[in-house]
């Protein structure tokens, strides 16, 4: 009971307390929508934006094109770059910087992933507000274009991606870890 009672906190901790909702609120052949939110009990918006900011502390390795994260880099500023740096000369821009209110709200244009070869656009929003003695990250995805399939057969695979970052960025701003605590398989001796 005590070795379970101890998993359910630290779950609830390393999840930042708050459970992550998410959803598609639409998709079609054209285009998708999808929404992400995450709290983080006791941590102020000026450091959900810090560690937004420096992405390749959480950002999943297995979701970039150099399969390491610390490639990454986001400039929190208008027309910064989230880029990739992939060798000498090489790179990847995701995105650039549109809109930047520090603290608050930071909105990047570009395709992700196997999107940008397509004849898509994205905006990606990512919303911080002052919620419960912490903050709520409110994340949004919108697409629209032209892809090789239906755009709405896109929706949830990038739907999957997104919300695993965003769960990622709360657990390292609450635990300081971006990855998900590990599970026992079997009970502890006695």
């Amino acid at each position: 009971m005590r070795a379970s009672l101890t998993s359910m906190i630290v779950m609830s901790a390393a999840f930042g307390a708050g459970a992550a909702r998410a959803e598609i609120v639409s998709a079609g052949p054209s285009g998708f929508n999808l929404r992400h939110v995450a709290d983080a009990p006791n941590v102020a918006p000026p450091i959900i934006w810090a560690a937004l900011a420096d992405v390749a502390k959480w950002w999943d390795p297995e979701h970039t094109y150099s399969g390491d994260a610390r490639n990454l880099s986001l400039e929190p500023f208008v027309r910064g770059c989230f880029c990739e740096k992939l060798g000498l000369y090489a790179g990847i821009e995701h995105g650039s910087v549109v809109y930047a209110m520090p603290a608050k709200t930071l909105r990047i244009q570009g395709s992700l992933g196997p999107l940008q070869e397509f004849g898509t656009n994205g905006v990606m929003t990512w919303q911080i507000e002052p919620a419960a003695g912490g903050s709520r990250i409110t994340f949004t995805y919108s697409v629209g274009g032209f892809a090789d399939r239906p755009l709405a057969d896109w929706a949830p695979i990038v739907d999957e991606v997104l919300a695993e970052q965003l769960q990622r960025l709360a657990r390292y701003v609450t635990v300081g870890n971006p990855d998900a605590p590990k599970t026992a398989t079997e009970p502890p001796k006695q």
